[in-house]
């Protein structure tokens, strides 16, 4: 894909003109997500720019093919990022110290590997039957068995508590399974 080749080439050599593209066509979706999740317009803009940053890294490390279009790989890795930040904390504040830290000299290799973590778990959680993607969602968002039960029409918050037990096994199953699991188990 030509158009994902110029936005990747973009990156690596500071294109201005398209990275200003991207800002425009992408950020605002990744605005809208971020401010529906508990983040603020400021959260939005520092997490598109690491996920622009992370991108480029990984790139250049490791050159890759995208399968969807740029854009959509863009705002899933914002949103990606996004969702680590918010299991991070109850809300990400940017305070000088993080965005010390964020550029130390090992970040790097550390949001490549982050990255490629990320993107196994959804291809892992992507094979997952549709009801283990709906309860290992909630899960991940912390939405209670009481709630779960109703959700889902279960008889009771034990029947919940084991069909999560059994999702959580199939997808750790699924994820050790992957030739890419031993790969990133080995860094």
């Amino acid at each position: 894909m030509a158009d994902d080749l110029k936005y990747l080439r973009a990156l690596l050599t500071s294109d201005s003109a398209v990275i200003s593209e991207l800002y425009q066509d992408t950020l605002p979706k990744v605005k809208k997500f971020v401010i529906q999740n508990k983040g603020s317009v400021q959260d939005a803009e520092d997490i598109f720019q690491k996920a622009l940053v992370q991108i480029a890294v990984r790139y250049k490390k490791n050159p890759f093919s995208i399968n969807s279009s740029f854009k959509a790989f863009l705002f899933t890795a914002c949103k990606n990022l996004w969702r680590r930040e918010l299991n991070k904390s109850s809300h990400w504040v940017t305070n000088d110290i993080e965005e010390e830290q964020f550029y130390i000299k090992n970040e790097d290799a550390h949001v490549l590997l982050e990255q490629e973590r990320l993107e196994l778990f959804q291809a892992a959680l992507d094979l997952s039957s549709d009801n283990c993607k709906s309860i290992l969602e909630m899960f991940f968002n912390d939405v209670s068995y009481a709630e779960m039960v109703k959700d889902l029409a279960y008889s009771s918050e034990t029947v919940a508590r084991q069909r999560v037990f059994k999702c959580k096994k199939k997808l750790i199953e699924l994820i050790k399974s992957s030739p890419r699991f031993n790969a990133l188990k080995e860094l």
